[in-house]
This record gives structure tokens, sequence and C-alpha cells, in this order.
């Protein structure tokens, strides 16, 4: 309170010359000049502003929501910041080009927009920066379909993912919301579409980084590089400047599915330069060549006959590769597989990333070729053979295979035979093995003889059974009537059926009957055995003999009847001719010698 006391309090006095009245009633407060004239001044010192023109402002203030620009009107204008985004380094005194939206809104504020100003430019200066080759800033929107969507001078400009930068991209995200700089390089005015490129600012220097690289290029010369890109014919190499391919079969000595397998993105590795061409500017590099070839390296003293493990690189129906050591293959073909002749697929013995062991057969150094085997691992079934199957020794085979002539069988892995088809029945007629048996079945067999040097068995079936035909020669001998049933009938005769597993032909005249047809398929009739061959087991038979020797032997015999009939006739008449003759000239004994000369005559005539 004291100090409130001790205060000197300043008194403010109005002035006292200060006409009130005046003032509100807004009468002559400038003395001589008129309110117009004054306005008129102060007008002038203002810009003239009209809506829809684009006009030269400056940059007065920039926070984060707006940027404040001075057009030399009686307001500044406020335009949002997300208008400038593709210039982030404005600072205020910058001059920008603005729109006049309305030189006075709703809240007596100067609308301007920086956007609508840019826009109505932009085509003029987008074609100025294509023919001057000028470099413009743009800002990267989003992403789209095969690249990018860049605001430059307002237009929506199409930055190609190829020509972001001389490098492939594997992340284009990374490069939305940032301003670069960029090149026009096409505009299409019909569809109004405009092509930037970042990379062609950098192209130019590359291509001098390019050609002094090339010019110190030498075949043999090893370079540090790094990864660029991985396709899978091969990777590209960055030698800083310049790009050079490593092939993928230059990658490894080893068989490379992908090159992921060798190298990686962005990795940093040693290669030598295989071959290069000015021209083209074409790089061709090594990898595999700074390592020495694995044949050189290879165990001296490995040799045939020696057992080797290996993984399955390759599948091919002839046969498997398999690398014993990286860059060292040897081809086991199909049928170093198995001890079996019959022809089949590789893979149905190994397939692709199978461990196996074999054993080495041939070995070419110089040619750096080998090849394997893995039947012989096991021993050989035909070492012995005459031991195991002996000639007349009686086994169980499986049938593999038919052909017109016989039957391939298998007894077990390795060992083959075949069953002629003369020998699978001794009574049936087969034209087919595959009438007698069928792929897969087993059957029982007898060795009959051994072909060691080509490894294969002829076999019979027939012979496991006592040859009918010795009993059918006694119960089949010719002339015999047996009873048949026809089974077949063609041009040349007919097949009989003369029971079980015996059959005999008749030929087409035998099979005629008695009334005149012809024996169908299906009628049992009699038939006589009218040739029998044991060595060809063939039967001859006749139905028609029959009934002709029976119609034979009748007429025969009425023939022998009458012919006895005559012969008893004439012999009576010889007795009454006789007895009268010894009646009547019994006393003529000259007449009885005359008629018996006569008689002898008689007889010596007949």
């Amino acid at each position: 309170m004291e100090e409130n006391k001790n205060t000197e309090v300043t008194a403010q006095v109005s002035n006292e010359n200060f006409d009130w009245n005046a003032f509100e009633h807004d009468l002559n407060l400038y003395g001589d000049t008129s309110k117009e004239s004054i306005t008129e001044q102060y007008d002038q010192t203002l810009s003239k502003v009209a809506v829809g023109e684009v006009v030269e402002g400056t940059v007065i203030g920039v926070n984060k929501r707006e940027v404040v620009v001075n057009i030399g009107y009686k307001s500044e204008g406020i335009i949002p910041v997300s208008e400038f985004r593709y210039n982030p380094e404005l600072a205020v005194g910058e001059k920008v080009e603005v729109y006049v939206e309305s030189a006075e809104d709703k809240k007596g504020q100067l609308a301007l927009s920086h956007k609508k100003a840019r826009q109505l430019k932009s085509w003029d200066r987008v074609n100025e920066a294509l023919e001057k080759d000028e470099i413009i800033k743009g800002y990267i929107k989003c992403r789209t379909k095969g690249g990018m969507i860049v605001d430059v001078f307002g237009i929506e400009a199409f930055l190609p993912g190829s020509q972001i930068d001389v490098k492939p991209i594997r992340d284009y995200d990374i490069y939305v919301d940032k301003t670069m700089e960029f090149k026009v390089v096409k505009i299409n005015p019909e569809f109004r579409n405009v092509v930037v490129s970042h990379k062609a600012l950098i192209e130019a220097e590359l291509e001098q980084q390019k050609q002094e690289i090339m010019s110190k290029l030498q075949k043999g010369q090893i370079l540090e590089g790094t990864v660029k890109n991985i396709t899978s014919y091969g990777v590209f190499i960055d030698l800083g400047g310049v790009d050079g391919l490593i092939h993928i079969t230059d990658l490894s000595w080893g068989r490379v599915n992908h090159p992921e397998e060798i190298v990686k993105l962005d990795q940093k590795l040693n290669v030598v330069i295989l071959d290069f061409d000015d021209a083209k500017k074409r790089i061709a590099l090594g990898l595999k060549q700074l390592s020495p070839h694995p044949w050189d390296a290879l165990d001296s003293e490995l040799k045939v006959g020696d057992k080797v493990k290996g993984r399955v690189v390759v599948m091919a129906d002839y046969g498997a590769f398999v690398e014993i050591a990286p860059g060292v293959e040897g081809l086991i073909h199909v049928s170093e597989m198995s001890w079996s002749q019959h022809l089949r697929s590789a893979q149905e013995f190994m397939k692709v990333g199978d461990e196996v062991e074999a054993v080495i057969l041939t070995l070419d150094r110089e040619e750096r070729k080998m090849s394997l085997g893995i039947k012989q691992l096991t021993p050989d079934p035909w070492e012995g053979i005459e031991t195991k199957y002996p000639v007349g020794s009686k086994h169980t085979a499986k049938v593999r295979n038919f052909t017109n002539f016989g039957v391939f069988v298998e007894i077990e892995e390795g060992i083959d035979g075949l069953i002629h088809i003369s020998d699978l029945s001794w009574t049936k007629k087969v034209k087919h093995p595959g009438e007698f048996t069928q792929l897969g079945a087993e059957i029982d067999v007898i060795v009959l003889e051994i072909d060691k040097e080509n490894r294969r068995l002829s076999l019979g079936h027939k012979q496991l059974e006592e040859n009918p035909w010795n009993e059918f020669e006694g119960q089949f001998a010719i002339d015999t009537i047996h009873q048949g049933t026809v089974t077949e009938v063609n041009n040349k005769g007919a097949v009989v059926s003369l029971g079980e597993n015996i059959e005999g032909f008749a030929p087409a005249r035998q099979i005629v009957k008695e009334d005149g047809t012809t024996a169908k398929v299906g009628e049992t009739l009699d038939f006589k055995v009218i040739e029998f061959s044991k060595n060809t087991k063939r039967i001859t038979l006749s139905h028609s003999r029959i009934f002709e020797e029976a119609k034979r032997a009748e007429d025969n015999a009425a023939r022998a009847e009458k012919k006895a009939a005559a012969e008893a006739t004439k012999s009576s008449v010889k007795k009454i001719n006789a007895s009268v003759e010894k009646t009547t000239l019994g006393d003529i004994s000259g007449l009885a010698e005359l008629k018996a000369k006569m008689e002898e005559s008689a007889k010596k005539g007949e």
C-alpha cells in the first residue's frame, strides 16, 4: 500500500483541439483535402488485382500449414503449404507465381492458388524444359504400375521404374514423398502425357566413366564388383560405372540350377574378364575361373574299379549324372544300373538329389569324362550259371515280353530266358504266345540250353510233362474211328477236337457229309484217322471216308453175292449136262469120247 501511495500517477490528457463532433460525423477531418482524394492516393499505392490473373508474389511467411504471399495488394494471400510439396526448400523472400482466385473471400482474405498458377503455365514450362534439355524439380506423389507418378509444374508426369536410377530398383516405396531432379524425355500433347527421367541426369557422367573403364580393360584382368542383378541365365556385376555379365555356366565348375545358389544381391566379389566388346559395351565375366578346375584337383590315385560316392544332379532316360566332387561328374548309363536285360528308364532306379555309391568303369582325365556303374556292386548272376541253373533244372519265371516266336521270361534279376512258341504246349496249336499266357504272369519252365556268351537261356514249358504223342500213336492209329467236334472251319478244311488237348485236321473234301452238306462248327461227328505223324504232331481225319467205305463195302458184298449165284447156276448146268450125256450116249463110246474132246476144246477157248 505504501508503494502505491508513493507511486506517481501520470494523467492521460486528451487533445483539447480535437474535434470530436467532426470525427463522429465524419466532417472535414482532413482539412481542406477530401476523403475521396485521400482514398484515391492510398489505392494508388496498391497493385491492381484482377481475378483469374497470374501474378508474381513474394513469400513473406512459411509455417507448417500455410505459406503467406504478398502480391502488393492491400492484404496478403494465404496458400496451403501442400501446394509447395515439390519444393521443400521454399524460404521467405522467394518469388512465386500465384493465381488470383478472389480479391476478397468471405473472410475478407485475398484468395490465391500457387497450384493453379503452375498448371496454367505448366505445358509451356514442360515443353520449354524438353526443348532446352533443362533440369527441373518434381515431387514423387505415389507408385503406379511400372513406375511412379511425379508432380512437375502441377502436371502428373510418369517416371518409369527403369528411369529412376541406373541400377535396378528393388524398393520403389522409398522414393515416395521425395523431391528429385528430372529431365523431360517425352511429351504426348494429344493425351497430355509427360514422361520424365532421373536416370538421364547421371547417364552422361556414367558414359564418360564407362569409356574410361572400357579403355583400361584387359582379358584375364581381375576386378572387384558388386552383384547388381540376378537372372535365371546369369548375374550382372557393377564394376564401378559399367556392367558385366557372369553367365550361369561361368559361376561354378559344378552344375548350377539357379545363380541364387552361388551369389546374393549387393554381394562384393572378385571376377575375371573373359571377353569384352568396346562397340556394344559388353563385358563377359567369370567367377569359376578364379579357382582351379576340379578335374585337376581330382585324386591322382583314383582308378577304374574304385568305389566312389556322389549325388545325382541330372536325370535322363538313358542314365544319371552323379557329382562325386564339385565340377566332377560321372555318367551311370541305365544299362549299368541293373544286371537285367530289359529296357528300362533310369528314373526307375534313382532321382535327382539321391546319394549313391558306384564303381568307376572308365576314367579319361584328358577328356574329363568318367563312366560309373552300380550293378557292379552286386555279384554278376551269370557267374556260375551252369551250377545255379543247369540244363534240365526246373524253375518258376515271370513273363516279361511277347514276340511272334516266343515268350521272354525272367527267372531272377538279370537272368532272362526265351520259351519258343513250339515249346509251350505238346498239343495246343499256339498262334501267338499271348493266347497261352499274359505279361507279369508266372510260368513254370525247364532249362533246355545255356548261352552264357549272349547271357540267354533257352527254356521250355511243355517239357515239364511227358510227351502225350507217344500214347496218341497207339490211340489214334490209322483207320481207327473217333468221335470229334468241329471247332474251326476255313477254306482248307476243319480243325476237330478229339478230346482235351488233342486236335486233328480234316481236309475240306473230307468233311462232306453223306447228304452232301459240309460239316459246320459245333457239329460232333465220327472221324477216321487217315494219317498220323508223331514228328510233326499232326493227325489227319476224314468223316466222308467212313460212309464212302461203308457204301463201297456194301457194293462189294452185293457184287460178290451176285457172282457166287452165277457160279452156282453154271455148276448145276454142268452137272445136268454130264448126267444126260452119260445116259443117252453111254453105250456109244465113240460119241462120248468126241464130246469130251469138244468140251475140253471149249474150256481152252474160255
